[in-house]
């Protein structure tokens, strides 16, 4: 069964406050009941609807692609839509702003940054699966990443990760500056491989529904990599 026959079940049992405590309830209160689900699994899924509900409205404007675009990318089955999009209008009409949930999940994951670096990576999915992100989406996301405590050089980069080689510096990409050495590059490089592995987004609570999100990323980093070794001719 996905995360999402999955949810009410572990909801039900997780006692949750703050602005994430309502979705929570309203989760329990509408998916098929199991307890499979990991609290952190659980919390994961529950933030990531409630601040790309919020972003959605970041333009002023809320479209039936927004939530069908959330469908499609975080891999909603049919049978599971109708729930889905009952919680992400519950999220869109809390008067809660998004700094407050954003807040709430700093919190949760203060001590696990790669957890909050994979919320923002799955919002820039997102908000560019029409192939074009509206200035107040990167805004939003951008103002959710300071909440999370990245410094602008880490929001850069993981902007830099869904813009592309093309369009921003592969080094920036990688989070290094032009002048780094060889095998200062080649260890930057690998770090990003390994924090990007499914295999440890697994490991920090991400349900598999959203790993191919990381796969998508890591395609990205290897592409900037490559531009960088070609250009140096290692």
């Amino acid at each position: 069964m996905s995360v999402w026959g999955k949810l009410a079940g572990a909801a039900a049992g997780l006692a949750v406050g703050g602005p994430l405590g309502a979705l929570v309830g309203a989760v329990a209160g509408h998916f098929a009941v199991d307890r499979s689900l990991r609290d952190d699994e659980v919390i994961f899924t529950v933030a990531l609807i409630g601040l790309s509900a919020k972003m959605a409205k970041a333009d002023g404007v809320v479209d039936a692609s927004e939530i069908r675009a959330f469908e499609e990318i975080l891999q909603v089955p049919d049978a599971e839509k109708k729930n889905v999009s009952r919680i992400y209008a519950i999220a869109q009409k809390d008067v809660a702003g998004f700094e407050a949930y954003a807040s709430q999940v700093a919190d949760i994951y203060k001590d696990k940054p790669g957890v909050l670096e994979d919320v923002l990576d799955a919002l820039y999915h997102i908000a560019k699966a029409d192939n074009e992100i509206h200035p107040k989406e990167l805004e939003f996301i951008g103002r959710v990443g300071e909440i999370f405590g990245f410094s602008e050089l880490e929001r850069n980069r993981i902007k830099a990760g869904h813009l592309g080689p093309d369009k921003e510096d592969p080094f920036l990409i990688l989070g290094v500056t032009a002048d780094i050495s060889d095998d200062g590059l080649k260890k930057a490089y690998r770090r990003l491989v390994r924090e990007n592995h499914p295999d440890m987004l697994v490991s920090r609570g991400v349900p598999e529904e959203f790993i191919h999100l990381a796969e998508e990323k890591l395609k990205v980093i290897n592409a900037a990599y490559e531009r960088i070794t070609k250009d140096r001719k290692l």
